[in-house]
């Protein structure tokens, strides 16, 4: 089975790794490149950080008040952004182990109607973490600490592998990807059968996009969890 791994890097070949070890031919095809912010964190007081991407932890790498980051608890949307935070330096990581929404009832459940946070997020987001925890009494501040700027193109070894029909299956982990993967397809002139193989999807947003046009098999993973979605191939 030959994959194509829409994922941006560093998590692209991460993502690649894991399934060549299963014995998949894996094409990397990244259609978000993520660039850092130099963003001003402000000096106000919170409770915890949350991040919803291991990107914001990336972005913060050479920041000067990562020191000061690291005392405080923090909130991921899954496991992987956990794992970075670890790496990072981050001791009390708490994970939810889902979407923006189970982020949110996780950070309520805690904070049970009080506190305040430090969002750091990407310039584009999904849901609404800060709206939805302040309708539950909690502060949040949303410093934006990265962006995703767009592929231009398709590379061209994936191209030329929709174009002879060389892919089982397509990975995607965002709306935003999925939407610049029929864009770079059509602009390509590979759309049909770019829509061909499978498509395996984080959640059914993500898979919107290419139901619109035109893919026939879309399968979308039970919980937006890269487990799930490996699960899924598997499957």
């Amino acid at each position: 089975m030959r994959l194509l791994v829409t994922r941006p890097e560093p998590d692209g070949e991460c993502t690649a790794s894991q399934h060549r070890a299963r014995g998949y031919d894996v094409i990397i095809a990244p259609l978000l490149r993520m660039e850092a912010i130099e963003a001003d964190l402000g000096g106000e007081p919170c409770d915890a950080v949350a991040l919803t991407s291991a990107n914001a932890v990336r972005a913060l790498e050479r920041h000067p008040r990562l020191g000061s980051l690291l005392a405080y608890p923090l909130y991921t949307v899954g496991n992987r952004t956990a794992e970075t935070a670890c790496a990072a330096g981050f001791e009390a990581v708490i994970s939810a182990e889902g979407d923006v929404a189970d982020l949110a009832r996780l950070i309520k459940l805690h904070f049970n109607g009080g506190g305040s946070l430090l969002y750091l997020a990407g310039e584009d987001r999904s849901g609404d973490l800060a709206g939805d925890l302040a309708a539950a009494g909690i502060a949040s501040r949303t410093v934006v600490v990265y962006r995703a700027a767009p592929a231009a193109v398709l590379p061209a070894d994936a191209q030329a592998a929709l174009a002879a029909g060389a892919v089982d299956g397509v990975l995607h982990f965002s709306r935003r990807s999925s939407i610049i993967y029929v864009r770079c397809t059509m602009d390509a002139g590979v759309l049909e059968p770019a829509m061909a193989p499978v498509h395996y999807c984080l959640s059914a947003k993500v898979a919107e996009p290419l139901q619109a046009a035109g893919a026939g098999r879309v399968l979308i993973a039970q919980r937006p969890t890269e487990s799930d979605l490996i699960g899924l191939i598997e499957a």
